[in-house]
C-alpha cells in the first residue's frame, strides 16, 4: 500500500526535490524559473481519500510538500495507527481542517512527543469506531478545536464527562461490547486490571459476538450488562459544532454530557439518534428528580433530531426552555404520524406556536411576524374545544396575548357538484340532478336515453336563469366540463335535434 507521499506524488505529478544532487555541476546558463511552477505546488486544500495510504512516507520530503497545506482530507485510507496520523499532521504546520473518516482508527492514543496542533479547527472523524477514551485524548491535544464530527461511531453512550458519575447522579449502562468505545483509557492501572479479570471471567469469554465483531448493542440483557463511568476530563471552551448523526444514542442524560464537556456549543447534529425523549433520567432511570433538559446547553442556537424516536408534544415545550435555541429540525419523528389527519401547514403552525423563540423549523424560510401571528391564533383555535386537561400551558399564554379567540366560521367555496336543471325538449319538459364534473359528451349521453334522441343527432342549449334576455349558449365542445357553464339549480337546458343536410 502506498503512503501518503506516494499518493501525493501520484496524483499531483511531483517530483523529488533533486536540487542538491546537480549542486556541483557547472552552470554555464542562468535561466530564471519559478521555484514550485502552479502545475508541480501541493494545494492548500490536499484531497487524498480512497488511496489506501497506511503510513506518512519519508518526513523530510513530507515536510517540504506540506507545509502550506490547511485541509488535508484521508478519508476511506488504510490508517489504523495514531502515531501514523500524528506525523503526517506534524509536517503540515497550518492545517487547519482533517477528514480521517472510514479509516479504522479505534485507539487508543499515545500522546505524541512533539506534535503541535494549535491550528486544527475542525476534526471529522466519522464511521473511524473512535473510542472515548481516545476523543478525551484528542480534546487535550487540539485547543483551537471548534468542530468536532463522531457520526456512525456505534457509540450507545457518551463516556466523557467534566465529572464522575457519583458527582452527576447519571449512570451509564452498557455491556462491555454494546459500544464499540466502552473500553477504558491504556494510561489507566485500575481499569486495566479490571480488564484483565474481566477477560479471565468464563461467562464473558462465551458471550457471543455480533455479525459486526462485537456484542449487542443494547444494554437491556442484565447478564450482559455492566456500569461503565464516563472518562472524567476538562471542558473544552474552543468546541462550537458536535455532530453525532447516526449512533445509538437513546438517552438524554447521554447527551447532557456533550453539554459538560462542550460549554460553549452552538450546533448539535443528533440525526438519526434513537432519542425516545428531551428528558434527562437520574441514576435510577427516573424523570421525576432528573435536571432540567436544557440545562448545560446556555449557547446551543441550532439542533438537530430528524429521525429521532419522540413521541410526545411535551418534548416540544421543552424545547422552548433553551435560552437561545433558535434552528430545529423535527422531521420524520413517530409523533408525527399521530397527526396524519393534518395537512403539513397545519403541523407547522403548532410548532411555530409551541416554540416561541425559534426562528428556523425544519430548514424552511425565517419565520416572520405575520406567519407567527396566525400560528398563535390558529393554535389557540385548535385548542378551544378540547378538555381542559389536553390544553397545554403554551395554550393560556397565548390566550393572554390575542385573547380567548372565536372559531372561525366554515365557509365552503367550492362550486356545487350536483345541481337540478331542467331539460326541454320540443313540447317535453323534465328536471333532473347534475353532476357539473362531466362533460358535455357524457350529458348527451345520458339524455339519449331520455328523450330517445341518438347523441351524434343532439344540439344542446344552456340558458342561464338570471340572463335570459340575453338568449341561449350552444354547448358546442363534446369535451367541455359543464362546471365551466357555471350552471346551477334553476337554469335550463334545450335539446334539438339536428337537421338532415
Amino acid at each position: 500500500m502506498p503512503t501518503l507521499l506516494e499518493a501525493l506524488e501520484e496524483k499531483y505529478g511531483l517530483e523529488p526535490d533533486d536540487k542538491e544532487d546537480h549542486a556541483d555541476e557547472e552552470v554555464l546558463v542562468s535561466i530564471f524559473v519559478p521555484k514550485l511552477p502552479p502545475r508541480q505546488s501541493t494545494p492548500q486544500l490536499l484531497i487524498l481519500n480512497d488511496c489506501n495510504i497506511d503510513r506518512a512516507g519519508e518526513p523530510e520530503d513530507l515536510k517540504k510538500k506540506c507545509r502550506i497545506v490547511k485541509e488535508l482530507d484521508l478519508a476511506q485510507n488504510k490508517l489504523n495507527n495514531w502515531n501514523e496520523v500524528f506525523v503526517i499532521l506534524s509536517h503540515m504546520p497550518r492545517v487547519e481542517f482533517v477528514n480521517l473518516s472510514l479509516n479504522h482508527l479505534t485507539g487508543p492514543i499515545e500522546t505524541p512527543a512533539v506534535t503541535k496542533l494549535d491550528h486544527l479547527r475542525n476534526l471529522v472523524l466519522n464511521n473511524t469506531k473512535l473510542e472515548w477514551c481516545s476523543v478525551e485524548t484528542l480534546l487535550r491535544l487540539l485547543p483551537a478545536l471548534e468542530e468536532l464530527h463522531l457520526s456512525l461511531n456505534e457509540y450507545t453512550h457518551v463516556l466523557i464527562d467534566t465529572a464522575g458519575s457519583e458527582d452527576t447522579g447519571v449512570t451509564s449502562s452498557t455491556d462491555t461490547g454494546g459500544n464499540a468505545n466502552a473500553t477504558a483509557p491504556a494510561t489507566s492501572q485500575k481499569q486495566e486490571e479490571n480488564e484483565e479479570e474481566s477477560m479471565g471471567n468464563d461467562n464473558t469469554a462465551e458471550e457471543p459476538a455480533s455479525s459486526s465483531g462485537h456484542r449487542s448493542r443494547t444494554s437491556s440483557s442484565s447478564s450482559q450488562s455492566t456500569e461503565v463511568p464516563p472518562f472524567r476530563t476538562n471542558p473544552h471552551a474552543g468546541v462550537r459544532k458536535v455532530h453525532l448523526t447516526g449512533n445509538y444514542i437513546a438517552e438524554w442524560s447521554e447527551i447532557c454530557r456533550i453539554g459538560r464537556v462542550f460549554p460553549q456549543l452552538e450546533t448539535l447534529v443528533l440525526a438519526d439518534c434513537p432519542l425516545r425523549s428531551i428528558k434527562p433520567t437520574d441514576a435510577e432511570g427516573n424523570t421525576e428528580n432528573a435536571e432540567e433538559s436544557h440545562k448545560y446547553f446556555p449557547n446551543l442556537k441550532l439542533l438537530n433530531l430528524s429521525n429521532a424516536k419522540i413521541d410526545s408534544w411535551e418534548d416540544i415545550d421543552r424545547l422552548s426552555r433553551f435560552p437561545v435555541l433558535s434552528n430545529v429540525r423535527l422531521q420524520y419523528w413517530p409523533l408525527w404520524s399521530r397527526t396524519d389527519s393534518m395537512t403539513e401547514h397545519e403541523r407547522r403552525q403548532l410548532l411555530i406556536a409551541r416554540l416561541p423563540n425559534i426562528s428556523i423549523l425544519n430548514g424552511g424560510d425565517t419565520i416572520g411576524a405575520v406567519e407567527r401571528e396566525d400560528a398563535e391564533r390558529s393554535f389557540i383555535r385548535h385548542y378551544l374545544d378540547k378538555p381542559e386537561t389536553e390544553r397545554p400551558p403554551r395554550y393560556y399564554e397565548l390566550v393572554g396575548v390575542h385573547g380567548k379567540l372565536d372559531p372561525l366560521v366554515n365557509i365552503d367555496l367550492r362550486p356545487e357538484r350536483k345541481v337540478k336543471v331542467r331539460f326541454t325538449f320540443e313540447d317535453k319538459t323534465v328536471e333532473r340532478t347534475v353532476d357539473v364534473n362531466r362533460t358535455v359528451s357524457d350529458l348527451k349521453s345520458r339524455l339519449e336515453r331520455l328523450f330517445e334522441v341518438p347523441a351524434s343527432r343532439m344540439r344542446l342549449y344552456y340558458v342561464d336563469q338570471d340572463l335570459r334576455d340575453l338568449g341561449a349558449e350552444e354547448m358546442k365542445y363534446p369535451t367541455k366540463v359543464l362546471y365551466s357553464y357555471n350552471i346551477r339549480s334553476g337554469d335550463e337546458i334545450i335539446i334539438e335535434r339536428k337537421v338532415k343536410s
